[in-house]
């Protein structure tokens, strides 16, 4: 039986000129200068020098390092190969995904070929990228989950870029007498909202609902009938395709 699986440095500040190192020349004597205070900044406080003045013009000379730049480069390594390995474990973390999904993402990333499929290859033989687990996972989680058929699963794996035949083995999990009991709940649970409608509506609505989700014709006719029957349905004449 397969697990079933539910489907995740600041710019510097602007300062004087810091190659001088020069602010205006000092006031004379008695020029603006209250006798007795001196400016808290020493000297040239008040020329927008001094102290921190100088600490914007380090600021600015360590700026031009580019430490964001740098920390990037640490953060992404330059290896394709290691690349693509990186992006593949973030995409796998706690979703399956199929080989092509992934590959699909590497080419995005505009990952070399080369790389891609030695990282894609090394994951299959390793087992953490598994396309017939993924489908079969896929097929019990939608069909329990959301009552597809299988006709609509098959579809949503083929989009996936699952092959055919690992395709045909996942949905042939599902039996016949299994698909048509889904069938049932899901009219069942619609039915009643049904209700006031006249008949051909209301089996318009019931049949497309089944339909959309993969359940061909016959037996949604033929379901959707027996559910109208034990309403007390007429049903004379619901024979005939919808």
């Amino acid at each position: 039986m397969t697990r079933r699986t539910e489907w995740s440095g600041s710019p510097a500040e602007p300062g004087g000129d810091p190659e001088s190192g020069y602010g205006p020349a000092e006031p004379e004597a008695g020029a603006g200068v209250r006798p007795g205070r001196r400016s808290r900044g020493g000297a040239g406080a008040g020329s927008g020098f001094g102290e921190g003045a100088g600490r914007r013009a380090r600021s600015g000379t360590r700026s031009s390092g580019s430490p964001s730049s740098s920390r990037a480069e640490k953060r992404e390594p330059r290896d394709p190969v290691e690349q693509a390995r990186n992006i593949c474990l973030r995409l796998l973390t706690g979703t399956p995904r199929t080989r092509k999904q992934l590959a699909d993402a590497l080419r995005k990333r505009e990952i070399p070929d080369e790389a891609a499929e030695e990282v894609l290859a090394r994951f299959v033989d390793v087992g953490l990228i598994d396309d017939a687990a993924f489908a079969g996972a896929w097929v019990e989680s939608r069909h329990h989950g959301r009552g597809l058929a299988r006709r609509a699963l098959v579809r949503e794996l083929r989009t996936k870029g699952v092959d055919s035949a690992v395709i045909d083995e996942a949905v042939g999990q599902l039996d016949p007498d299994q698909e048509e009991e889904t069938a049932r709940e899901l009219v069942a649970r619609k039915l009643r909202s049904t209700r006031g409608l006249d008949r051909d509506k209301r089996l318009r609505r019931l049949a497309g609902m089944l339909a959309r989700k993969g359940y061909g014709e016959g037996m949604a006719l033929r379901v959707v009938r027996q559910a109208l029957e034990e309403e007390g349905e007429d049903t004379e004449g619901l024979d005939e395709p919808f």
